[in-house]
């Protein structure tokens, strides 16, 4: 009978790899073990690589019921190494921590899910040792700026890192998993490119911390020299909204591979020119994008760099608006009157052309930039028409 001592399944391994995942020494497990436990079809087409998964994962330390729970839930075998060496301590639960920290279950639970964390009870370990730094480090936070304060706070934390962990995730099933699959590749080989990319993941998280320090730096700057001097929370910002006219037709006739294509363009290209001009990516939701800038006329070289990019795609043709005055930032977020009109403006531009607010273009004069009187437009929700400017380059000959 065949057993996990079966070592050529894995004599091609890499020693990094092999000393990622740490439980109990690895144990002999025989085929009719695996088979047993619902692992196993010696009769199924590629019998043999699930046995190479299966010994692998055994000879690190993975046990037959950590594989046995993982299954019934549909949670790939090729994916438990690196899921067990993501998150290696002993798990603990939030009446535990709850008991360490001296604070109230429910405290506990409420933060999780600012966090964006949602155990399904106060007795389910799913937390880690790491973990309770977190509630840690919140109570620090609530000494200095509030309960409230550093709750919401956690959320944006907690929002933003739910989108890096899903773009870390997807950038290996499309780039990594895809290929391999595409390939014929086995389950054993898809196990171990999977957790070398989690051990990828030690390297990003200094990463992470050099480019928070440095955004830190930039969001003190703009910030500071945007605000009035005896209300900082309320600075002056240019304000602009672009979206893409055609993108409801094209999503429901394009292919999803071709869609998200047109949408990383869009997004790559948004998020470079913004920061080409000194201005921030506020959000970009599907065809829209919102920025904001303190400098009037780099708000302008921005809409209009947009325009330009896809003036030639033939799917898609973009429009937009600026303004400019005082808004309120609250939670990386910008709100105000002044946001409400871009965003109502944006939506009456007809394709490829740029509206602008009076008050903005007083503040963006410069040679390059031409403002033609648009009329006086109705906007939805306000009670009075709105002036309003074309926005465009000035040409050489004009």
């Amino acid at each position: 009978m065949q057993t996990a001592k079966r070592s050529g399944a894995s004599s091609g391994d890499a020693s990094s790899v092999d000393s990622v995942v740490r439980g109990s020494p690895a144990r002999v497990v025989a085929a009719s073990d695996f088979q047993a436990a619902g692992l196993y079809d010696p009769t199924a087409p590629r019998a043999a690589d699930r046995l190479a998964l299966l010994d692998w994962l055994t000879a690190r330390g993975v046990t037959l019921e950590q594989m046995v729970d993982a299954h019934p839930r549909r949670q790939s075998l090729s994916g438990l190494a690196g899921d067990l060496a993501l998150r290696p301590r002993r798990r603990i639960t939030a009446r535990q921590i709850a008991e360490r920290r001296g604070m109230r279950v429910e405290d506990v639970l409420t933060l999780s899910l600012a966090a964006g964390l949602s155990p399904r009870s106060a007795d389910e370990p799913v937390y880690t040792e790491d973990d309770f730094a977190l509630f840690a480090t919140f109570a620090v936070g609530a000494t200095m700026f509030g309960d409230i304060a550093t709750r919401r706070f956690t959320r944006v934390v907690g929002s933003s890192l739910a989108r890096i962990a899903e773009a870390a995730v997807s950038l290996f099933q499309v780039n990594v998993e895809q290929a391999i699959l595409d390939a014929g590749g086995s389950e054993l080989a898809l196990a171990q490119q999977n957790l070398r990319a989690i051990e990828s993941l030690k390297g990003t998280r200094g990463v992470l911390h050099i480019l928070l320090s440095a955004h830190i730096e930039t969001a003190n700057r703009r910030l500071r020299e945007a605000r009035p001097e005896r209300a900082p929370d309320t600075p002056a910002f240019a304000v602009g909204f672009i979206d893409l006219v055609g993108f409801t037709t094209l999503a429901q006739n394009m292919a999803s591979r071709e869609l998200a294509a047109v949408i990383e363009s869009f997004e790559e290209a948004a998020y470079d020119i913004v920061a080409a001009h000194d201005g921030r990516v506020v959000k970009l939701i599907g065809d829209e994008v919102m920025f904001v800038t303190r400098d009037a006329g780099a708000a302008c070289d921005i809409a209009l760099a947009l325009l330009e990019r896809f003036a030639d795609d033939r799917n898609v043709t973009p429009r937009g608006a600026l303004t400019y005055g005082e808004v309120l930032v609250r939670s990386g977020d910008y709100y105000g009157p002044i946001v409400n009109l871009a965003s109502r403006v944006a939506q009456i531009a007809v394709p490829n052309e740029l509206l602008v607010t009076p008050e903005l273009a007083a503040r963006a004069e410069a040679q390059t930039l031409r403002f033609e009187p648009a009329g006086r437009r109705m906007l939805k929700g306000l009670d009075k028409p709105v002036t309003l400017l074309s926005l465009s380059l000035r040409r050489p000959d004009r």
